[in-house]
């Protein structure tokens, strides 16, 4: 009873579209879940993402559950997970991807579940790391460890929208560091993210996670950009 009073005052809102969820409907209305622009790499095409770090660093598998278009639905998820603390997107989108990566063969080996981190002035300011969030449910899923102290970063870096790649990877190129990487030797770890818009962020964590070729590295991610592919 009382849950029905607050709703009516206080009614939940579809996070991507802001209309009142019915009650059937979490977090996101069906409408906005049939209309998301998902990619199904991990299912259909598997070395579209991988390609983009060719020459860069060397990946098992790479994959992105929806494409970011800017002012549409996906980035007002982003934006709802990242800065107004709607922490159950990332939970939501990680049980969805982990669902998908358990059907995936390109994943069937995964081991470890890491995210990319954020500083720690970042963290106490945000209270939470958006990665963290997606990467939790996906180990969960997937039924591997998730660890978090591995993949640590020491530079509080400026926002890197508008930079061009190359800019980026000189932005984040000494922000990442690792600690007890002997835990994950020999292992195939899954790095997750929340968005790949150059791949600066992955290649950077992806060199420190592996500088002497001891594991074996795919990626996950919530969302990529059309511009990468240009």
């Amino acid at each position: 009873m009382l849950s029905s009073v607050i709703t009516l005052f206080f009614p939940k809102l579809c996070h991507a579209c802001n209309t009142v969820l019915k009650d059937n409907e979490i977090d996101i209305c069906v409408g906005c879940r049939h209309e998301l622009p998902v990619t199904n790499y991990h299912f259909e095409r598997p070395e579209i993402v991988k390609k983009i770090f060719y020459g860069r660093v060397q990946l098992e598998a790479a994959t992105a559950l929806f494409y970011f278009h800017k002012k549409g639905r996906v980035q007002q998820l982003l934006h709802h997970l990242k800065y107004q603390g709607d922490e159950d997107i990332g939970r939501v989108f990680g049980n969805w991807l982990g669902a998908e990566l358990q059907e995936s063969p390109y994943y069937e080996s995964i081991d470890v579940v890491i995210p990319v981190p954020i500083h720690l002035k970042k963290l106490k300011q945000r209270g939470y790391n958006q990665a963290t969030l997606f990467a939790q449910q996906i180990a969960k899923v997937l039924n591997v460890p998730y660890v978090d102290d591995v993949l640590l970063k020491s530079v509080n870096t400026k926002s890197q929208v508008f930079q061009s790649r190359e800019a980026r990877f000189q932005s984040v190129s000494h922000s990442f560091y690792a600690q007890n990487l002997n835990t994950v030797d020999n292992k195939h770890i899954l790095l997750v993210d929340d968005i790949i818009t150059t791949g600066a962020t992955i290649e950077a964590c992806a060199l420190v996670l592996n500088p002497e070729k001891k594991v074996r590295l795919s990626v996950a991610t919530l969302a990529i950009t059309h511009s990468i592919f240009r």
